[in-house]
């Protein structure tokens, strides 16, 4: 009997060591390297921008990432047998592999977005440029007041955040400056579509066409002025004598309206005074006899129409002149000459000779083209 019991007594504490060490190993923990690997997964995805990119994909990667944490937390005291299958470590690496579509979703819809955002930016950076050049040829960036500055502040814009790595932010602020940009081609149509007119242009060139008639007829001086060519040409016995380039006011592409406004007054003047050297505030000068009754009638006109500001005198002192005072020449709606061209015209030229003010002599002018141009890139 003590023999037996001695022999069972061993037994059991071998059983009782087994049992010990058994549940030592029964408990379930995922291996330091594969938790690891998916930690470190989470934060790639996140400088990856992944809720970005890859929503859909990055948000089931974080459910059940979650999940499994919460498990890991919930379980760590639970006892298995060992020969259990370790369902921890599969759902780690099953988390680990969503985590790994999510970066490559992310990866590629990035990469994407970007291509798309540098192509978007250099189109609209060409649009721009296109855009700034042709307002200025026309004269017609006081038209559109500060929209062309918004528009370069967005195309910045656009261009910062792509720097940052911000495509979506790129491509919003660049679609916002193409909408602005949209805004002032039709403005810009708006306000300056009859000198592409053919009806309007042809009413110009018979003004220019009468008084070169008259010149011829006479066998004296006369002056023509397209404001969309910037040109002054002087006829003699009805032929060209010379051509000058010129300036006009701030907003001398717009048929003058009102005083103040800038623009440069069409129609058909004639030289009333002949101003030297101390009898005007520019170098020389040759002033015109507007406003005369059409400049009157389409004031009145525009006045009872609320066209104008109900406040708005209907302003005059427009002339042909030399340089000084650039200023007051844009405000007025001047037409300014160098100092030796108006010197040479000056001795030209006599009171009364016929100064006609046109938009344009042919459809094909600075102006209709540039607004082609602003079209077609509008359509592109």
């Amino acid at each position: 009997m003590t023999m037996r019991s001695d022999r069972g007594l061993r037994l059991f504490k071998a059983a009782c060591c087994c049992l010990v060490l058994g549940l030592s190993a029964c408990v379930q923990k995922a291996p330091p390297e594969l938790l690891q690997a998916v930690e470190t997964m989470d934060r790639q995805l996140v400088e990856a921008q992944g809720a970005e990119f890859a929503p859909e994909e990055y948000a089931k990667f974080v459910e059940h990432w979650v999940a499994v944490k919460g498990r890991m937390l919930s379980e760590q005291d639970v006892i298995r047998w060992p020969w259990e299958p370790n369902q921890l470590i599969a759902d780690l690496r099953e988390v680990q592999e969503q985590g790994e579509r999510a970066a490559s979703a992310a990866a590629q819809r990035k990469d994407a977005e970007r291509r798309s955002a540098e192509s978007r930016l250099a189109s609209l950076d060409e649009r721009l440029r296109l855009f700034i050049a042709s307002i200025d040829e026309m004269g017609s960036r006081v038209v559109l007041g500060q929209q062309p500055i918004e528009a370069e502040l967005l195309v910045k814009q656009a261009r910062a955040f792509m720097e940052q790595g911000s495509f979506s932010r790129s491509l919003h602020a660049a679609r916002k400056a193409s909408e602005l940009l949209d805004e002032q081609v039709e403005r810009l149509g708006h306000e300056l579509g009859h000198y592409a007119d053919e009806k309007r242009v042809g009413a110009w060139r018979q003004m220019v066409r009468r008084t070169v008639e008259w010149s011829r007829t006479h066998h004296a001086a006369a002056i023509v002025v397209s404001k969309a060519d910037r040109r002054l040409t002087l006829y003699r016995n009805g032929r060209q004598v010379v051509s000058y380039p010129v300036e006009l006011g701030f907003n001398g592409i717009l048929e003058k309206r009102y005083q103040g406004d800038g623009a440069t007054p069409e129609g058909q003047y004639r030289v009333i005074r002949k101003r030297d050297h101390g009898q005007t505030k520019f170098y020389r000068a040759l002033l015109l006899d507007y406003p005369n009754r059409d400049d009157r009638r389409r004031f009145q006109k525009a006045r009872v129409a609320g066209a104008i500001p109900a406040s708005s005198m209907i302003g005059g002192q427009i002339e042909i002149h030399g340089g000084t005072d650039r200023t007051l020449s844009q405000t007025l709606g001047c037409i300014m000459l160098d100092n030796h061209q108006i010197d040479a015209l000056f001795e030209s030229i006599d009171e009364g000779t016929p100064v006609t003010i046109v938009g344009a002599v042919n459809v094909t002018n600075s102006v209709s083209l540039a607004l082609t141009g602003l079209g077609q890139s509008e359509r592109g």
